[in-house]
């Protein structure tokens, strides 16, 4: 083993122990965000008891979960159900590891350790766990499976709600996936890569991907929500249906697991979002920011990137305590009927601009290409939110016609 491996696999160690912590620490306080968010919106107070202001909360509630006794239902699968919270769990915590938080920083060192040896690196270290080449491919191949804890969850439960939020959660998520995934593929005819450092390269020498890109941008956002199986998305909970449904039957830590990932998920999402729309840690009408190295580019990099996500997690807070949860069949057809048909028809639109606007115009400014694309978006986005938004495609419920021969009840 060199001793420049072995300076990049102390990198990556350190790295990882940090984005982890960071994460798990970000789902304790994010659960005190939304509590207090929640009790803003509906005029109510919060938790106050706990700590200071209720900031000891999130404490609280994990002593409280690593206390309470471990339950198991009598006919349940003892392997499954055991295992159907680390199914969840580990996928949502893989998935911020290969996303990119801040410029690269240039770290120089060449140390020698007792037993263990010399430790080497010079140049510029990617502030990533794991700059994957497949980028956002990964992450779409690894969210997927977070289904598999939670259908898991509700078939070794032995419980018929349980078992409904499970068959819901298959259905919902394999649905919205199709959606998310062609989503991006916009995206990579853009910029030509699926990695994440490259997608943000190219959002640096030109527009943000929101602006060019708006309808992929809607599409994700919404397949996000469904994702986590936020409201109004919450089909496979719907406790007002199914009591909690798929975690019906969990207690202590094991229940908390599934609400670790889902916030989890949701800073996942968020940071995709971030990452692939917004420029991710890229400072707007910046350029000393471009190519990192310094620390004071890393520090103001990474704050870039938190609040642009944390921006996000509070959208995602604020959308669960204001709109209503959908029915289900007004979820289905939503993704099967919309979201879909639209991912499509988008990716043929956005090709042929491409073609257009790079080969037959040949325009190689980037500005001038993002501003074409905007063009399009805006008239896109017309079309889609003013002329099809009136009730003729996209619809709610609506009273049924009575069968012709049959006379009206009243």
């Amino acid at each position: 083993m060199t001793p420049e491996f072995k300076g990049f696999m102390l990198l990556s160690v350190l790295k990882m122990l940090v984005v982890f912590g960071v994460v798990l620490v970000s789902v304790a306080l994010l659960t005190l965000l939304e509590r207090k968010l929640s009790a803003w919106i509906q005029n109510r107070i919060g938790p106050n008891r706990a700590g200071p202001g209720g900031l000891l909360q999130p404490a609280a509630d994990g002593l409280k979960n690593m206390l309470k006794e471990e339950v198991m239902p009598a006919k349940a699968n003892p392997i499954l159900f055991t295992m159907a919270p680390a199914m969840a769990f580990i996928p949502a915590m893989l998935l911020s590891g290969v996303i990119p938080f801040a410029a690269p920083w240039a770290i120089n060192f060449d140390f020698t350790l007792p037993l263990l040896g010399r430790f080497v690196h010079q140049g510029l270290m990617p502030m990533i766990v794991a700059d994957l080449p497949v980028g956002f491919l990964f992450v779409l191949a690894i969210s997927s499976l977070g289904v598999y804890g939670i259908v898991i969850a509700g078939w070794s439960s032995n419980n018929k709600y349980s078992m409904l939020g499970g068959l819901r959660a298959s259905a919902q998520m394999v649905s919205y996936e199709l959606a998310m995934g062609l989503a991006l593929i916009p995206v990579l005819l853009m910029s030509g890569n699926v990695s994440f450092t490259s997608i943000i390269a190219e959002q640096q020498t030109g527009m943000w991907y929101v602006l060019p890109l708006f309808l992929s941008f809607f599409v994700f956002l919404v397949s996000g929500f469904a994702e986590t199986n936020r409201l109004p998305f919450d089909m496979p909970e719907a406790e007002s249906e199914l009591v909690a449904g798929y975690h019906a039957e969990y207690s202590a830590m094991k229940f908390s697991m599934f609400f670790i990932a889902e916030y989890a998920g949701m800073i996942t999402i968020a940071a995709m979002t971030v990452t692939l729309f917004f420029g991710g840690w890229d400072i707007p009408l910046t350029a000393w920011d471009d190519a990192g190295g310094s620390s004071i580019v890393v520090a103001a990099t990474g704050l870039a990137f938190v609040l642009k996500t944390f921006f996000f997690l509070v959208l995602f807070m604020w959308v669960r305590w204001t709109l209503p949860r959908f029915r289900y069949d007004q979820v289905m057809a939503l993704g099967w009927k919309f979201m879909i048909e639209l991912a499509t028809v988008y990716i043929v639109v956005m090709a042929l601009a491409i073609h257009v606007v790079e080969r037959v115009l040949g325009l190689t400014n980037p500005w001038m290409i993002g501003a074409s694309y905007t063009a399009l978006n805006v008239v896109l986005a017309y079309l889609v939110f003013v002329v099809l938004d009136r009730g003729l495609i996209i619809r709610g419920s609506v009273p049924r016609r009575p069968a012709a021969g049959v006379m009206e009840e009243g």
